[in-house]
């Protein structure tokens, strides 16, 4: 019998020559299924440069804990591609098994008949296909690439549409300025349905997104603080929108962009027509929400053993200028709460604009250790990273893997054991979950 690694690897073949961004490829192919997409529970659609992921777990967890059967999808996968489909159960759900995903990809293979299509469009329509045959109260559906045409841009009535902050990424898809990187992720509101707007880093990022959901006569449209609002006072998570105010614990997820994101997750189920949760949902949601490789602590493994005694050990995917300005951010806030000099161990792919990422670091990391990434053709060599970290006048070296860089920090004196990121690619924070033993659950 075939693998999904096996059939993976043959969606590849089918690649189109020349990608015309459309839906047309995926329109087709969910048509000769039956259009499950039409089948689907209720779906919060979420799109955004960063904080996609986030804000969903926020969602996940709060309906979870309100005792709701909640399907995910979602992308990129960290280890294995069956992290994309989470599918609802009551009391939590779990990943799509090997058999159901095999059974989805090959019945998509088979009415696809060799026309050809992109990996995502055929396994996001297999995801779908499963979503819909398997039932749930609700569906988060994350955008993979930009949203007007996304392959998951197929929702025609979704309970709620979320674009979290914009920022510079994906360029040659999406365009240059934030204006048209906006537009585009603008593309998921759709006519009389609810548009939240999480509160952005960028004023024409925000104008242009009002100005689209208005034309298209997305209703409500919901502005971050400005119809709802979010924020920290004495350690706790203060939310309040027309509807009323939510004085709750601090988000589980660490750095202060999570308020953010989970403010964005209230905003978006009280806006999908979930509002009437008692508060203890909201308070458990924020205290559980999990999300693999976002600032994630490493405290169990086999990495941690190799560090300096004492050290501490963090892992995030951010790669892009925002969340590089993000994660500098979140380790300056740890510093103040315990000094410990901090050391980065950086991957990065060629794509991403690396000198920006790095400069958000510079004054407050003590050293850059470069690795490479294995199995990717698109990864910058470590003396690249190295190169590009040293020109913003961080102090680098390279390391050939992970375990090497963690290894190499026992050569140091330090006045006391240091803090860790690991971060630059999700790519890296996948191999490094693998590496560690603790995959995604």
């Amino acid at each position: 019998m075939d693998s999904s690694d096996a059939l993976i690897a043959r969606f590849l073949a089918l690649h189109p020559k020349t990608i015309d961004l459309s839906l047309g490829r995926i329109q087709r192919l969910l048509k000769q299924l039956g259009n499950p997409e039409r089948r689907l529970p209720p779906v919060i659609h979420v799109a955004g440069t960063n904080g996609k992921g986030s804000t969903i777990a926020f969602m996940r967890a709060i309906l979870e804990s309100a005792g709701l059967a909640v399907h995910v999808y979602t992308s990129p996968h960290l280890v294995r591609f069956h992290e994309r489909i989470r599918l609802g159960r009551f009391g939590g759900g779990h990943y799509v098994t090997e058999d159901r995903l095999v059974e989805a990809f090959r019945r998509c293979e088979a009415v696809n008949a060799g026309q050809p299509i992109t990996v995502f469009e055929i396994t996001t329509a297999a995801a779908l296909l499963i979503f819909a045959e398997e039932p749930a109260d609700v569906l988060l559906l994350e955008v993979g690439l930009g949203g007007r045409f996304d392959a998951t841009n197929v929702i025609d009535k979704p309970a709620a549409a979320v674009v979290t902050p914009i920022g510079h990424d994906h360029a040659e898809y999406l365009g240059t300025t934030l204006q048209a990187i906006a537009k585009e992720k603008a593309g998921i509101f759709k006519r009389g349905c609810p548009a939240i707007i999480a509160p952005q880093d960028y004023a024409e990022a925000d104008q242009t997104l009002f100005s689209e959901a208005e034309r298209i006569g997305a209703s409500p449209v919901l502005v971050g603080q400005q119809d709802f609002s979010v924020h920290e006072e004495g350690g706790r998570l203060v939310y309040q929108d027309e509807k009323g105010l939510l004085d709750l614990p601090r988000p589980k997820l660490v750095g202060r962009h999570q308020f953010t994101n989970a403010g964005t997750a209230i905003a978006a189920l009280r806006a999908a027509g979930f509002e009437k949760f008692e508060t203890s949902a909201f308070e458990a949601g924020l205290t559980r929400a999990e999300w693999p490789g976002r600032l994630q602590r490493l405290s169990k493994g086999r990495l941690p053993e190799i560090a300096p005694e004492g050290c501490e050990l963090w892992l995030d995917g951010g790669h892009n200028p925002d969340g590089g300005r993000v994660l500098a951010a979140a380790m300056a806030d740890q510093s103040e709460r315990s000094d410990a000099p901090l050391v980065l161990i950086t991957g990065m792919l060629g794509t991403k604009d690396s000198q920006a990422f790095f400069k958000n670091f510079s004054g407050l990391a003590r050293e850059v250790i470069a690795v490479p990434i294995s199995g990717q053709i698109a990864a910058r060599p470590a003396e690249e990273v190295a190169a590009i970290a040293g020109s913003v006048g961080l102090t680098t070296s390279v390391a050939p893997s992970v375990e090497s860089a963690l290894a190499s920090l026992h050569n140091y004196v330090w006045d006391r054991p240091p803090r860790v990121l690991i971060c630059g690619s999700l790519y890296l924070a996948g191999e490094v979950l693998a590496a560690n033993g603790t995959l995604p659950e």
